[in-house]
């Protein structure tokens, strides 16, 4: 397909078009593909606005990085939301992080938090006192998978820190969470506190 079949096919309202010739950009240079992934974003349907958040993490510029700003604070859809802050994440840990944890803090959609969570748990660049930060506001969370995620974090940081100081708040967090309503959290916490 050429570019204005893509086009054509993305801006035509129909998923089952739009979605196959979203993921047909990964083919596509950048500087193509980029206003094709904006083109999505603008779309009614929340798949076609997700993908095209997801290609906006693949194909990296000021343009997209700015569209999955907007994405993560103003979409509808809790998906696209989650998409754009994994797609933030894909740009710059060091850059999303001032935008993911006003979002996490802010929108209590369990999806999106998850989404967070798995996004900056194991990336090498995370300070361990922000993963700290962000496993606490998790497991103050309504949500068990949202408190499971913050746990698994706390047994992370338990294991592999970021210190002593780290180690020792995560391993705190974790025998309170053995008293869980959660069962899920409880062995999350349970296999977080093993030597």
């Amino acid at each position: 397909m050429d570019l204005d079949q893509l086009r054509e096919a993305i801006v035509s309202g129909d998923p089952s078009r739009a979605m196959p010739a979203l993921a047909a950009l990964r083919e596509v240079p950048e500087e193509q593909a980029v206003p094709l992934l904006l083109l999505g974003l603008e779309q009614s349907t929340f798949m076609v606005r997700s993908l095209s958040c997801a290609g906006l993490g693949m194909k990296r510029n000021e343009a997209g990085w700015l569209a999955l700003v907007q994405a993560l604070e103003h979409d509808d859809d809790a998906n696209v939301r989650a998409e754009a802050a994994n797609a933030l994440v894909s740009h710059s840990l060091q850059r999303a992080w001032p935008l993911l944890l006003p979002a996490f803090q802010r929108d209590s959609q369990w999806l999106l938090r998850c989404s967070i969570l798995s996004a900056v748990a194991e990336h090498p660049e995370i300070p361990a006192e922000d993963l700290l930060q962000l496993a606490r506001l998790a497991i103050a969370d309504a949500d068990g998978t949202v408190r499971v995620g913050g746990a698994e974090i706390l047994g992370r940081l338990v294991h592999e820190g970021g210190g002593q100081a780290v180690a020792q708040q995560a391993r705190a967090e974790l025998v309170t969470l053995q008293q869980d309503s959660d069962h899920r959290v409880v062995a999350a916490a349970l296999n977080g506190l093993q030597a």
